[in-house]
């Protein structure tokens, strides 16, 4: 198989920003540094990720990829540009997205069922619907026995499935991720991964995850969003033709190892432009 570059024009194209699920079109963001300094975080950033598509996010430290997220979820407002979550102009938090941090942020006095079941509670979803609801997630996530564990009871990997579960509960149109298994070890990650596309290939949502880790992008992703040191933009959009379901072995094919190669290739003088940057100025925004 001959692994192609796909040019940053073609993912609008198959994703028309009328049909997307998200559209990033045409965006800057400029903030004003502790020390009065104007900074642009990412600059002529245009994205488009079409319903029920697997799209990872990776650049360099620095670059603007949680920036990107935080846009989409609202919380930050571009400059210029606009961005539209399901062809509606994001202007305040959506309640249509989930969001999962690198950090589990559960709740540590309440159990992993009652986690769950708060992402339902604050929307006025009635008891028995919430309770039903948090113990079918947590049997998907394979974590059923475990619903009155309190966090510090369970492990790394089951605090952050029990993060996704939550993200999950509310049925979002969006699910988000900001290197959700960044901070796991390598075996409990590479299980989590194959997790998250079984659960993913059950309900279709969107998915933009970031990751500093190629594998992880090439393994999850339809496609690799890679992104230009800062200020962020899209530098080139990698087709992941990969075949579904994905299990671990295919990271040892060579369909797989010309991903990473393609990858590394783009990434690789933006990673050394940021480490440059670091030396001249450390303090600008993940």
């Amino acid at each position: 198989m001959q692994v192609q570059p796909m040019a940053a024009e073609k993912l609008s194209q198959a994703a028309p920003q009328a049909d997307a699920a998200i559209a990033i079109d045409d965006v800057t963001l400029r903030f004003v540094t502790p020390d009065g300094h104007m900074m642009t975080a990412i600059r002529d950033f245009t994205m488009t990720v079409a319903r029920g598509e697997f799209a990872c996010v990776v650049g360099p430290t620095g670059c603007g990829k949680s920036t990107t997220l935080n846009l989409v979820t609202g919380l930050l407002r571009p400059t210029t540009g606009n961005v539209r979550v399901m062809g509606t102009p994001v202007t305040d938090i959506s309640r249509d997205i989930g969001f999962v941090f690198q950090a589990d942020a559960l709740f540590p006095w309440r159990t992993a069922l009652a986690n769950i079941e708060y992402a339902l509670e604050v929307r006025g979803v009635a008891k028995a619907e919430r309770t039903a609801t948090a113990r079918h997630l947590l049997s998907l996530f394979g974590l059923a026995g475990f619903e009155d564990r309190f966090p510090n009871q369970l492990s790394g990997g089951m605090q952050q499935r029990v993060a996704i579960a939550r993200a999950l509960a509310s049925n979002p149109e969006v699910l988000l991720m900001d290197e959700p298994f960044a901070a796991l070890d390598q075996q409990t990650r590479e299980l989590l991964q194959g997790e998250l596309l079984r659960i993913w290939g059950k309900i279709n949502t969107t998915v933009i995850f970031v990751t500093h880790s190629i594998d992880e992008a090439i393994f999850l992703a339809d496609r690799v969003v890679v992104m230009t040191a800062r200020p962020g933009a899209v530098k080139e959009i990698i087709d992941i033709d990969l075949p579904r379901p994905r299990d671990g072995d295919i990271r040892a094919s060579a369909e797989f190892n010309l991903y990473r190669a393609r990858v590394w290739d783009v990434l690789r003088d933006e990673v050394n432009k940021a480490q440059k940057d670091w030396t001249l100025s450390p303090a600008f925004s993940h």
